[in-house]
């Protein structure tokens, strides 16, 4: 293990990197990698109890801790009251990222080494740096997938735990990746027509763009030639509280300008910088499940037969042949979609897991559905539950959230 100390303008901020098990449990397999966190504090904050940050993802790199437009807009409420230890989770960041040049080992090498990188394994890494840090106790804050990693713990650990937080990120812990994606199908439908009835010409300029990807004519500076499923993904961004504006812009563009494309690579929720996402999402709603590609197969009729109609977290096997980045890793995304992935969550332990904090559940959230929020919220009566159309699924980073879940978990009245 290793441990540095350093300044970063008024913030101490210890940076901790532990060895641990690839794989947790088998002690006839003995293959390591590095799990890296930071921990936190504020001048006279460093005796605060710890609080955890589980990123979103899968597969993202926790945020770092500068003063600027990059920096956690909720970091400064949570020094407040914690220590904040900011993990890369396995795979990401510091924590022995994976990258293009892992498929050296081979595809099936690869996709049998990304079994390993799930929610349960991120709770006993979790585990092992709250035993590193010294604390009895710690919370967790888990943002989206990292929410799905808290039910995780709760599985499993709950003892662990002082109070949850969760934003956008009370998953279904039962129901089959199928009925998650048709549901979040239904839910971008619905913001597709919210924007339409915004910006009723833009109806067209969406059609207009469709026939030119159908033709080949969009072409990203990466090369690649942009086909109508990647073009409809840009709606993804209609899943945050500015996002709109993202798609606005893009479809006031001429499509031949170079801005256009830049600002269309930048625009679709999938990249080469982290294939992990693409390759690694849909196992993150797969409870004892294989996904067989489930947001390609429960895809409706209508968004099959009207172009205008925007997707969102809805990944396409098609993507592993036309974008250059998932290309080299199309026989491990191949694999994992055939995987049969193991049960994570247990429902009745984490009805029994005496949990109390709070959780913002986002009323029109396109990736995490309401109505299953809602299921998963009935396990939890000691969880304060805050549903709210205020803020979408970003609303951790674009607004207040923090401080009025800590306000619920604390028993104050939401100003």
């Amino acid at each position: 293990m290793t441990t540095t100390i350093r300044r970063l303008l008024d913030l101490t901020v210890e940076d901790h990197t532990l060895t641990v098990p690839l794989v947790w449990g088998d002690p006839g397999d003995t293959r390591t990698i590095e799990i890296f966190a930071r921990v936190i504090s504020r001048e006279g904050g460093e005796t605060l109890p710890h609080l955890v940050f589980l990123q979103g993802g899968p597969g993202h790199e926790a945020p770092r801790p500068f003063h600027s437009s990059t920096s956690p807009a909720w970091l400064d409420e949570a020094l407040t009251h914690y220590r904040v230890v900011m993990l890369d989770q396995r795979g990401t960041g510091l924590s022995s990222p994976v990258g293009d040049g892992d498929l050296e080992r081979g595809s099936a090498a690869v996709a049998e080494y990304l079994t390993h990188l799930r929610a349960d394994a991120i709770v006993r890494d979790c585990e092992a740096m709250r035993e590193h840090l010294g604390a009895e106790l710690w919370s967790v804050l888990g943002q989206s997938f990292g929410g799905f990693t808290t039910l995780a713990y709760l599985s499993t650990d709950a003892n662990s735990l002082a109070d949850v937080f969760i934003t956008g990120g009370l998953s279904t812990v039962d129901r089959h990746p199928d009925e998650v994606y048709a549901l979040c199908y239904d839910k971008m439908r619905t913001a597709s027509e919210r924007y339409y009835r915004r910006f009723p010409e833009h109806r067209d300029a969406m059609r207009r763009l469709a026939d030119r990807a159908d033709a080949g004519e969009i072409v990203l500076p990466d090369g690649e030639v942009v086909s109508r499923s990647r073009l409809r993904s840009v709606g993804s961004a209609l899943g945050t509280d500015d996002g709109w504006q993202t798609v606005w812009s893009l479809l006031e563009r001429d499509p031949a300008s170079n801005a256009f494309r830049h600002d269309l690579m930048h625009a679709m929720p999938y990249s080469g910088r982290n294939p992990l996402y693409f390759a690694f999402h849909e196992s993150s709603y797969a409870n004892g499940h294989v996904t067989r590609w489930s947001a390609e197969r429960t895809e409706p009729d209508d968004f099959r037969d009207d172009v205008t109609l925007f997707t969102g977290e809805h990944i396409r096997r098609e993507w592993t042949e036309t974008v250059p980045a998932f290309q080299p890793w199309r026989e491990v995304a191949l694999a994992l979609a055939e995987h049969e992935w193991p049960r994570i969550y247990d429902a009745p332990a984490i009805g029994a897991s005496g949990a109390t904090g709070a959780a913002a559940v986002y009323a029109n959230d396109v990736y995490v559905p309401l109505e299953f929020s809602l299921e998963t919220a009935r396990l939890l009566p000691g969880v304060e539950l805050w549903i709210t159309s205020e803020h979408e699924h970003n609303g951790l980073r674009s607004g207040p959230v923090l401080s009025r879940l800590i306000d619920l978990a604390h028993g104050r009245r939401i100003r």
